[in-house]
């Protein structure tokens, strides 16, 4: 059956403020998701779930990547994500390990399926509508299985937030590790996509855990309130997505040309390198 194909990957350029904007949206989605639960479950509901099936519909019916559309369904999966870990929780009393456990498996299913029917995990593949679906579906998975790992450090094992930010914060730094040890091997694009995967859902537990610490009384969290730390969050968030929106700076491709533009003496980079580089910079 014939497919649309899109002239570009709806994703961004994967380097450093990547990174730093999807932390924001974990921590964002966390304390935002928190804050409307004291006020209104409603007001919850319909924000969380309505949002982000609205946010998510705007970026499946472009054919372009655009930072606004992209990151805001990002943030609506993250608020949305939250309840989804949250709820079995509150509604069945399921300790997090478990939801972590199904998460896991529901995570690893999905992957493998989207490995079997495309033939690559590549987020800078991206380029159907069918290969744009299971992203979304796996970025989803990712934020469910990230919250629960967060509260089951916090919560079930009583750790607090901050010695499971920490947590979280060196486990992440163990999928670059191995990236940047194996780059230069053979197979390295298929190493890159895994450590990328495994580093994206950490972002999840690592920023939560950073933003509960932020805005909570308990477990060790310095009580600014989950409202302040949701607007600051908020404002940070604009203030970059604005700048990429403006420099154009997280388009693909980007990096690679500027590195090709700056090369000395005009000498031309590894091919490879851009590979491996356009999914984990």
């Amino acid at each position: 059956m014939a497919t649309r194909h899109f002239a570009a990957p709806k994703v961004p350029e994967i380097f450093a403020l990547f990174w730093i904007i999807k932390l924001l949206t974990t921590g964002i989605g966390e304390t935002a998701s928190d804050f409307m639960g004291t006020k209104s479950l409603v007001l919850a509901g319909v924000v969380g779930v309505g949002g982000f099936f609205l946010a998510l519909a705007w970026q499946l019916r472009s054919s372009t990547y655009h930072p606004v559309r992209y990151w805001l369904t990002v943030l609506m999966v993250a608020v949305f994500g939250t309840m989804i870990a949250d709820g079995p929780h509150v509604a069945l009393g399921t300790p997090y390990y478990v939801d972590s456990v199904i998460y896991a498996v529901l995570l690893v299913g999905l992957l493998t399926w989207w490995r079997r029917s495309e033939g690559t995990l590549s987020v800078h593949s991206i380029v159907t509508p069918r290969r744009e679906r299971f992203y979304w579906g796996t970025v989803l998975l990712t934020f469910g299985l990230g919250t629960a790992l967060g509260d089951t450090t916090a919560e079930n094992l009583g750790l607090g937030f901050w010695p499971s930010a920490l947590i979280f914060g060196v486990l992440i730094l163990v999928p670059l590790a191995i990236w940047a040890a194996g780059r230069r091997r053979t197979r390295g694009e298929v190493r890159a996509v895994i450590c990328f995967w495994i580093a994206y859902a950490l972002t999840r537990p690592l920023g939560a855990s950073v933003a509960d610490g932020l805005g909570s009384h308990h477990h060790d969290g310095l009580g600014f309130g989950t409202g302040p730390v949701t607007a600051v969050g908020l404002l940070v968030f604009a203030l970059l997505v604005a700048y990429v929106g403006v420099t154009h700076s997280d388009e693909g491709g980007a990096h690679a040309r500027h590195r090709l533009e700056g090369a000395d003496g005009g000498g031309k980079p590894d091919e490879n390198e851009f590979v491996v580089d356009a999914v984990m910079d």
